[in-house]
């Protein structure tokens, strides 16, 4: 298993419009093959300050996790739909949002 993340920082004022798309982007993403589940995550870039529960940060940080089943469907995704998928954030937020990615897999389990 892969996690496949999705790192957004969103200016507050487009986070109202944003919200929704990024939903309706994730249902896309879970229709394809091979990506399973998603979890979709405050960011709070500064672990050392706690915010108060629903506290509106500027600009927003949101980060999205694919659980993706293996190398072949996330392979799958960056060579046949990625470009397009990421493109259309881009053409309808341009400037507001900004996103990284990064890939992750698990090494070892621990459990207390």
């Amino acid at each position: 298993m892969l996690i496949y993340e999705v790192n957004y920082t969103v200016a507050g004022s487009a986070a109202p419009r944003f919200s929704p798309w990024v939903r309706e982007h994730v249902r896309e993403m879970l229709d394809l093959d091979g990506f399973e589940a998603a979890v979709w995550l405050n960011r709070h870039d500064d672990a050392e300050a706690v915010p108060e529960e629903d506290e509106p940060t500027d600009p927003r940080g949101w980060t999205v996790h694919y659980q993706v089943r293996d190398r072949e469907a996330l392979q799958a995704y960056l060579g046949e739909h990625a470009d397009a998928m990421q493109r259309e954030g881009v053409d309808k937020f341009g400037e507001h949002v900004e996103s990284s990615r990064r890939l992750f897999e698990q090494k070892r389990l621990f459990q207390g």
